[in-house]
């Protein structure tokens, strides 16, 4: 080993990352098979922004292509087919999960989300990966709850995805999910821009405190449903919620981690909940709605969220017809 690698190995050693991955499953949000092999996270996850963004760079004009031939001309299954092509590198380079989104569309249509995440699974299963592999990715509504719920009781196992509020999380919970992924960055977001502030520290930051109610709560209720803590602004919201059974990080902010000599505790512990008093909240459909109707920023957002990845959708339908 020369000496600039040696140097490199002892940095990474000492490295906010390197003790990250002591205390949570790291897993990267790209769709960038590249930056998934620099920073040899444990799963990956992806959505229609991540693909899009992907499926753009001429490194990857592979998968799109054989996307378009196996698709014979029709845009769903083209599509469909480039979302699994994407994903099945991915599982060459990772030992656990890799998330794949079903049409941000369909968040309002269970039987709908149920069908195409079935014909996702069966894409896959055409290439040889195994179902226990992949996470069905699901926009958090009601009805793509009871979609996961139906999914689950299947054997597929899903990540519902775009939460902000407990209500979504402990519903998620209550229908089996395999694992959640609850926001922190687009909290603050709607927070700073609500309260009109320029930001907050860790320990104060909505987001995080999110995500460690949501935690704490699975944690004190039993929910076997794996805590993902997701969409961050910054390495310190990430620290913040050290202990988080999964944090899934997007590449500039893992190479901060890596390069960051910050330390790193453990600030979520399951054994520690047993003290803390939670209520518990009722997940019933009505009770579901009422708290969603009460909580704007998750109101908000969600919609945002569901917009945001079909725009994405549509911009990488043009893409794929302009090449039919």
């Amino acid at each position: 080993m020369t000496e600039p690698e040696n140097k490199k190995q002892k940095t990474e050693e000492k490295s906010a990352l390197t003790a990250l991955k002591a205390l949570s499953v790291i897993v990267a949000d790209t769709g960038d098979i590249q930056s998934i092999e620099q920073f040899k996270p444990t799963d990956a996850t992806t959505n229609p922004s991540l693909i899009y963004k992907a499926a753009v760079m001429p490194e990857y004009n592979k998968l799109v292509e054989d996307a378009i031939v196996y698709g014979k001309g029709d845009v769903e299954t083209t599509m469909d087919k480039l979302a699994v092509n994407f994903g099945a590198e991915i599982t060459k380079i990772v030992p656990g999960y890799v998330s794949t989104e079903v049409d941000a569309r369909l968040s309002f249509d269970t039987g709908a989300t149920i069908a195409k995440a079935r014909k996702i699974i069966e894409l896959y299963k055409e290439m040889e990966i195994d179902k226990s592999r992949i996470l069905i990715k699901i926009a958090s509504t009601w009805e793509g709850i009871q979609a996961c719920k139906v999914l689950e009781e299947e054997g597929i196992t899903c990540n519902c995805t775009l939460i902000f509020s407990k209500a979504q999380a402990v519903a998620c919970a209550e229908a089996g999910a395999t694992l959640i992924s609850p926001f922190v960055g687009r909290i603050m977001d709607w927070k700073k821009k609500s309260l009109g502030v320029d930001g907050f520290a860790p320990t104060e930051d909505p987001g995080v405190i999110s995500v460690t109610g949501i935690y704490n709560y699975y944690k004190k209720y039993g929910h076997e449903t794996v805590v993902m803590g997701a969409s961050f602004r910054n390495k310190e919201e990430i620290i913040e919620l050290a202990g988080c059974d999964r944090l899934t990080i997007a590449p500039a902010l893992l190479e901060q981690l890596q390069a960051s000599a910050d330390p790193v505790v453990k600030k979520l512990d399951a054994s520690a909940v047993e003290s803390i008093e939670i209520e518990k909240i009722d997940a019933s459909e009505s009770n579901f709605r009422w708290m969603m109707n009460e909580d704007a920023m998750a109101t908000e957002k969600l919609a945002e969220g569901i917009r945001n990845f079909a725009a994405d959708i549509v911009k990488l339908e043009n893409i794929i017809k302009s090449k039919i």
